[in-house]
């Protein structure tokens, strides 16, 4: 069956309210599946949907299951004072920084209706629309082994993060997803020891190119290829 997207842009939001949307659609997908498993009438199955949602957050961090509390290196009294929230959250990965300028990207997938059954394929692709977008801008992606995202100089003693990702699957339907840095505050990523890895920066778009870079273009760039690499057409 051919693959639709709904595309939902959010602009600027609330963590924690993206977090229950996000989970809202995840759940609906899950419920419906595990219905269709217990309904031996194919004619009687109901069909899953494919999300994928764009925004920005204020101020947050969020901790993934397998991290460490210690690579957040501020207080709870100095977050308030830089008004930024802090999350412990059920996808993978460690910790993470999300602000303003930040483009960040949650596909709920089903991909064992609609993809494949492969969650590293599914991780590469993420990885490799991001790569395709930011070479548009003369900037060349690259992944490093044995870590997720996508890096600039990624096997040099150079190495940067400029997208990070993190995500959840269950029953091959996915949540949570990546943040690609485009025009972000980079002081916010002093305060963690970003995704855990100690010896490696964090950069973004904006910071490489010496210029500021519109959102709105890197959205409908990244939007598309997308679509192109995992091969769905959007319902809007």
């Amino acid at each position: 069956m051919s693959a639709t997207v709904d595309f939902i842009d959010l602009g600027l939001k609330d963590y924690k309210e993206t977090w229950d949307y996000q989970t809202e659609l995840f759940d609906k997908n899950i419920a419906l599946k595990i219905a269709n498993r217990k309904e031996a009438d194919a004619s009687k199955h109901q069909i899953t949907t494919n999300h994928l949602i764009f925004c920005e957050h204020p101020h947050v961090y969020t901790l993934g299951k397998s991290g460490s509390e210690e690579n957040l290196l501020i207080s709870e009294a100095i977050l308030k004072q830089q008004n930024a929230q802090y999350y412990k959250i059920n996808r993978g990965g460690d910790i993470t920084y999300h602000g303003p300028g930040q483009l960040v990207g949650y596909p709920i997938f089903d991909l064992e209706s609609y993809f494949y059954t492969d969650i590293h394929k599914y991780m590469r692709m993420l990885e490799e629309a991001i790569i395709l977008t930011i070479a548009e801008y003369g900037l060349i992606g690259g992944r490093v082994e044995g870590m997720t995202g996508v890096w600039l100089d990624g096997e040099t003693d150079n190495a940067r993060k400029i997208c990070a990702m993190g995500v959840k699957c269950s029953r091959w339907v996915t949540m949570h997803g990546f943040a690609l840095n485009v025009n972000p505050n980079m002081q916010y990523f002093n305060n963690i020891v970003p995704c855990g890895i100690e010896d490696k920066k964090v950069t973004s778009m904006t910071k490489e190119l010496g210029e500021e870079v519109a959102m709105a273009e890197v959205k409908n760039k990244l939007k598309l290829n997308l679509a192109q690499l995992f091969n769905y057409h959007y319902t809007k």
